[in-house]
């Protein structure tokens, strides 16, 4: 199994590195570029306006096409059956590329309307959020249809939660809503949103061989490759930034790769980064409004603050991308308690 998985990610990061000397120029030409927030760092402004944006495009494609060239090597080496839990399986895989994709769609509308308007405004925040709810319904849906109606919560060394029933995928639903949105938010500096992301799906690669879901190895493999090719064009400086198309993705392949494995627990615990980061931005708001005017951090989320405190991007991203291979190796040891 480890040929096709190692030609799965060279896959992804060469078609996503070869569509960046197609896609950026064609971006540049188009005058597709960022427009930055006036209440961010003020160095943004300067440093990173007009940037080309939607490069997410990018890795996308990328990992699509792995995928499929992936679990054609598998097909081929005998590494997917034709039994009922094995085609199970399949379907779930397709149904979580699908989920990442249409998030990575909605994405791509917010970006669309951003840069044909020339602001940091597109869809609005009710707007998305309702798109994103159709999304995870249909998500579950689909699911539920291809035979999966597990609705219970594997904690390890623990032990099982009782069938919860739709209590199940309401908390389940929100926690994709909060890591999708977590991962937006993450994409904030050059290379970060992409590194964390490398890092997360190099720890679920090895949980998904654990769980032996090997659809969901290749999908993991598949976007860390998309991720590195991305990053020899994301790199600081940036030559282009994945906007909401690439990062919305990007959060939907994050939950789509816990969930649809129903190791939503170990999903919580790699994740950390992504939650950490919302979590910032959303303690932030609360304090302001209950203080009425008061700041707890600098600036959210949170690799603002340090970049305010003098960090520059590069090492933010390095301490960001290890605190994530700690939890991502947190999660890998804690599967051997499920």
């Amino acid at each position: 199994m480890l040929l096709p998985i190692i030609v799965t990610a060279f896959v992804a990061a060469v078609v996503t590195v070869l569509l960046g000397f197609v896609l950026i120029p064609w971006l540049r030409k188009l005058k597709f570029g960022q427009t930055i927030l006036d209440i961010g760092p003020i160095w943004h402004k300067k440093d990173k306006q007009g940037t080309p944006t939607m490069g997410g495009m990018m890795f996308i494609a990328g990992t699509v096409v792995a995928v499929t060239a992936g679990m054609i090597l598998l097909g081929l080496n005998g590494f997917i059956g034709y039994d009922d839990v094995s085609q199970q399986k399949l379907y779930k895989l397709i149904i979580a590329v699908a989920a990442a994709f249409f998030f990575g769609f909605i994405g791509f509308l917010d970006d669309f309307i951003k840069v044909k308007k020339k602001q940091n405004e597109g869809l609005t925040p009710m707007q998305k959020i309702v798109l994103q709810i159709f999304v995870i319904a249909t998500y579950f849906a689909a699911n539920l249809l291809c035979g999966d109606t597990k609705t219970s919560i594997d904690f390890p060394f623990i032990g099982q939660t009782p069938n919860l029933g739709i209590i199940y995928y309401i908390i389940m639903g929100l926690g994709i809503l909060y890591i999708v949105n977590a991962v937006n938010l993450t994409d904030g500096i050059d290379g970060l949103c992409g590194t964390v992301t490398f890092v997360y799906c190099i720890a679920f690669a090895i949980i998904s061989a654990i769980f032996d879901f090997a659809g969901f190895t290749v999908l993991s493999v598949a976007t860390a490759g998309g991720c590195l090719g991305f990053l020899v064009w994301n790199w600081h400086p940036a030559k282009v930034f994945m906007g909401d198309t690439g990062s919305m993705f990007l959060g939907g392949v994050v939950a789509t790769l816990g969930i649809s494995m129903h190791a939503e627990v170990l999903m919580v615990v790699a994740a950390a980064v992504y939650i950490w980061e919302a979590l910032t931005v959303l303690i932030q708001t609360t304090y302001f409004k209950i203080t009425h005017g008061k700041r707890l951090f600098k600036m959210t989320p949170i690799h603002h603050s340090f970049e305010m405190r003098g960090w520059k991007e590069v090492k933010i991203v390095i301490v960001f991308s290890l605190i994530g291979a700690a939890a991502g190796t947190a999660a890998v040891l804690l599967t051997y308690g499920i």
